[in-house]
């Protein structure tokens, strides 16, 4: 498995943990790779349960919010679970506007998602 650079990924029990590494979330290579590196979570590593945890993040470009959309389809496909965590309230307000909290399971913080997973 090749170097993981966006992404921080734990194993907790049967739930994959995942952090970003970047702070903002706005170049289109970056984005790239990362929707990559999420994608291979479901597809190559098969994993079935995720939470993604934001709480590093300070901002998303609408590129880095497609891909998250992207990837909550591929999940889905691969019938695998995934749950978003600590976004900021800044960050919050963008999926709010966007009709992104409808979309994606958001709880407050990372031990949150996991009760439910």
């Amino acid at each position: 498995m090749g170097t993981i650079h966006r992404i921080d990924v734990s194993e907790s029990a049967n739930i994959s943990v995942v952090r970003f590494t970047d702070k903002k979330i706005i170049d289109p290579e970056a984005i790239q790779e990362l929707g990559q590196e999420l994608f291979d979570l479901v597809e190559k590593d098969d994993r079935k349960k995720l939470v993604l945890n934001f709480s590093n993040v300070e901002f998303l470009s609408s590129a880095a919010l497609g891909k998250l959309i992207t990837f909550e389809k591929k999940a889905k496909r691969h019938d695998a679970e995934l749950i978003l965590s600590n976004i900021s309230p800044e960050i919050y307000q963008v999926f709010s506007i966007t009709n992104l909290d409808k979309l994606f399971q958001i709880k407050d913080s990372e031990a949150d998602a996991l009760a439910v997973l």
